[in-house]
């Protein structure tokens, strides 16, 4: 800290009567885990949906609304609450950072209840008919003004700091620093850390250097062996260890942190925190750790997942051959006019197991567009593609002849995607666990591309690369279905690049 810059003025609650580390830390307190409040906010939106078909069924006249009558149309509301969980899933209301920021609420909790209406009404052989369907509509508005009253009270009610996990941090060096980046979700805020449930305190770390400095606000506050004395000073909850694998935790302090979780006190690491605000994993952060990054074993659940997405794979694939037939044919002329030229492109890319096999696309380039260059990263606005390459792109055309690979059984519907094998010799060097993403076939799209901007660079690679081994790491049907409905999303809205 230099001499110019204000003492940081932090609360230092101190007991009035003394009172040991275990009976402090394990009191009753109004702080929420993140499960804690994502389950709050499940509770009470399904309380909003209930109440709100039950005012929509009492505004019909002659209408019985007794407890005997509810408990004999419960499918209603069940049918609703299942309906609106995906919905509202799909559109991240339950992330955590998107449930703090108050500028999304209204846009957002429109389309989730708009979503769930239009699907419990347009699929009338899953949803059970309403008595009159003119009730649905009062049902939308009460939903609609209720959801957004509640969370408009949420993002403005429980961020604030007596409801937040107070956290201090172990180690100040590059993981700590990194993670704290990532905890800002608003960094312009008074309340930078109010997307994630956390009330930062300050840096724990054994580098007399870094004493009484502070990073992006967040001061030193010592070293480890004052760890316990300033997680009870501070009123702390959890312990945060953010030391990178070039370091090894000393006895002195893996001591302190054993004596920290017997007295209560939460413990999580850099990279498990990194991973459930970002969805990535911090490559850079854990070393030789491939456990860290891939499954030690096939579970039996996983085998069956597996079963049916290689099955769900080919189906669907097949089912999108007609599709991808009305559209070569539309495009033939078109492509004739305006960039001639063979309407197909095949290239070279690895798949899984660092197999070498020729993707399809539609060609969206001028032809020998690399014939000078040789492989070059793509560019966001990238001068070689053609006009109907350009809208093709925007709607994720180009990548239907894929269903082709997908039928060969050199890709899947969702997965990473695969790279040219000139870039993957070059990043295979550069980043690590890179070919860890070739443990699973490539895919159509994937958590990368739903999540992150074009890849033009070394740099938009490494970032890539965390979305993609989330991936490998977490992958399952739920995974799957968010990252379909979200590339449909990007279809509809011509965000593909």
């Amino acid at each position: 800290m230099t001499p110019d810059t204000p003492p940081i003025n932090l609360q230092q609650p101190r007991p009035s009567h003394p009172a040991s580390p275990r009976s402090r830390f394990t009191l009753p307190k109004l702080r929420l885990l993140s499960s804690e409040r994502r389950l709050l906010l499940i509770l009470v939106d399904a309380l909003i949906l209930c109440s709100a078909l039950l005012w929509a069924l009492s505004q019909r006249a002659g209408l019985d609304v007794s407890l005997s009558a509810l408990f004999a149309t419960a499918k209603w509301y069940l049918t609703l609450l299942l309906i609106w969980l995906a919905c509202a899933f799909f559109f991240d209301l339950y992330d955590l950072a998107r449930a703090a920021s108050a500028t999304s609420i209204l846009p957002v909790t429109g389309a989730a209840v708009l979503a769930t209406v239009a699907i419990y009404l347009l699929i009338p052989w899953f949803a059970p008919p309403l008595i009159s369907r003119s009730l649905i509509f009062l049902f939308t508005a009460a939903a609609w003004v209720g959801v957004v009253a509640w969370r408009a009270f949420y993002a403005l009610f429980f961020v604030q700091p007596w409801f937040k996990q107070r956290a201090l941090m172990v180690g100040a060096g590059w993981a700590g620093r990194t993670l704290v980046a990532a905890m800002r979700t608003h960094p312009h805020d008074a309340n930078p850390y109010r997307g994630t449930g956390y009330d930062l305190i300050g840096f724990v770390d054994d580098d007399p250097g870094l004493h009484s400095q502070e990073f992006m606000g967040v001061p030193v506050l010592g070293g480890s062996d004052r760890l316990l004395n300033l997680a009870e000073e501070y009123d702390v909850d959890e312990i945060i260890v953010a030391i990178t694998h070039r370091h090894t935790i000393s006895t002195e302090l893996f001591d302190t942190l054993l004596r920290c979780r017997e007295a209560g006190l939460c413990l999580s690491t850099m990279s498990e925190l990194y991973e459930r605000l970002l969805g990535r994993v911090p490559v850079d952060h854990l070393g030789r750790d491939l456990h860290m990054i891939l499954r030690d074993r096939v579970a039996a659940g996983d085998r069956v997942y597996l079963l049916f997405k290689h099955s769900a794979d080919f189906v669907l694939a097949l089912a999108a051959l007609p599709c991808l037939g009305l559209v070569s044919l539309l495009l033939l002329p078109i492509n004739r006019i305006c960039a001639p030229g063979p309407l197909f492109y095949r290239q070279s890319r690895v798949g899984q197991g660092g197999r070498i096999f020729q993707i399809i696309k539609f060609r969206t380039m001028a032809p020998d567009a690399e014939q000078a260059s040789g492989a070059v990263w793509a560019e966001q606005e990238d001068p070689r593609v053609t006009p109907v390459g350009r809208w093709l792109r925007r709607l994720r055309l180009d990548e239907l002849p894929q269903c082709l690979n997908v039928l060969r059984g050199e890709m899947s519907l969702i997965g990473p995607r695969p790279e040219r094998p000139e870039f993957v010799a070059q990043l295979a060097q550069e980043l690590p666990f890179y070919r860890a993403r070739h443990a699973i076939r490539p895919g159509i799209s994937g958590w990368a591309q739903v999540r992150y901007r074009y890849a033009a660079s070394a740099e938009d690679a490494r970032v890539k690369l965390e979305y993609d081994l989330y991936y490998v790491r977490h992958l399952g049907f739920w995974l799957d279905l968010h990252i379909a409905f979200r590339t449909f999303l990007i279809m509809l809205q011509m965000k593909g690049h």
